[in-house]
């Protein structure tokens, strides 16, 4: 080292090449830990996974894998032009073919190749909201990569159930708004009509939001995302015959993601298990995580890798 030169500390970005898109991933636990891949929801990031709580499933002996899907995070953006939300939501309200870049299958093989980039034969797979979506079409492709499957404030895809009320549609459908300020108060305003009614810590919410839009902003992302569930029809014919163990949690107040949804997919999935939680609406808030993750690792440990 030349004297009085400071070093330079290089900080490597864990960055995996899955299905053509470089993923961001991290993990936390045991490296010989059984697997348990965290997967996010609609425009959300690998960080929207609580700290707390992924040292919580730690705790309880999973190397805990956590990352962003494409659109999102710091992992690839996909490079099609802009997505007309209008025009899709029209098309999908009248039953016509929705036109999107990729479809939930192909967020579904993401997460797979990053399995494979990880050297992971088979994983539990946990999703959340669209993360849900995407961890049940895992299963329905690629039964043999998963130990388990938990699905978590999500749905089948079938038009009759887990819709959201009015207001929680028109916090999907209503455009992010520019600048961090403007964005920061967005994401309070949302959560305060789609979290669980009553627990939602507004500064806490605020904070996270400024830690997420600091770490990356991606609402094009976000749009293309919303458009590929719109696209994807329905995963009831394939839940029917899923022969992965399943556990479905969902709250009862969940007002994007309607209980119903929920409880189609366990009753589609043969021998899944459903958990619904009173007074929890679509989020992930503290009073929360201790009986998730309970039920996680029971679900676990009955189906062990």
């Amino acid at each position: 080292m030349t004297p009085g030169v400071t070093p330079v500390r290089m900080t490597v970005v864990p960055i995996a090449t899955a299905n053509g898109f470089d993923l961001w991933y991290e993990t936390i636990g045991a490296d010989d830990a059984p697997p348990l891949l965290l997967v996010m929801g609609l425009g959300a990031q690998a960080i929207h996974w609580p700290d707390d709580f992924c040292h919580g499933l730690a705790d309880r002996g999973f190397r805990v894998i956590r990352f962003d899907n494409r659109d999102a995070g710091l992992s690839s953006e996909h490079d099609a032009p802009p997505v007309d939300l209008l025009a899709a939501a029209v098309a999908h309200a009248s039953g016509e073919p929705v036109e999107a870049p990729y479809v939930i299958a192909d967020l579904a093989a993401d997460a797979i190749g990053l399995l494979d980039a990880l050297g992971v034969a088979r994983a539990h797979v946990v999703g959340a909201s669209l993360g849900g979506m995407i961890a049940q079409q895992m299963a329905i492709d690629a039964p043999g990569r998963m130990a388990t499957l938990t699905s978590i404030m999500s749905t089948t895809g079938d038009p009759d159930v887990g819709q959201p009320s009015p207001d929680a549609m028109a916090v999907l459908l209503t455009p992010v708004a520019p600048g961090r300020d403007a964005a920061i108060d967005a994401t309070v305003r949302s959560t305060l009509v789609i979290g669980s009614p009553g627990l939602v810590d507004v500064d806490e919410v605020r904070r996270r939001a400024a830690e997420a839009y600091d770490r990356s902003s991606r609402p094009e992302g976000m749009v293309r995302q919303l458009v590929a569930i719109a696209a994807s029809g329905s995963r009831a014919d394939g839940l029917r015959s899923l022969a992965v163990p399943t556990l479905v949690i969902h709250g009862d107040v969940d007002p994007l993601i309607d209980v119903s949804g929920g409880r189609r997919t366990a009753e589609l999935v043969p021998g899944a298990d459903l958990l619904v939680i009173a007074g929890m609406g679509h989020d992930l808030v503290p009073a929360h995580w201790a009986p998730i993750i309970e039920a996680i690792t029971a679900h676990v440990a009955r189906h062990p890798a």
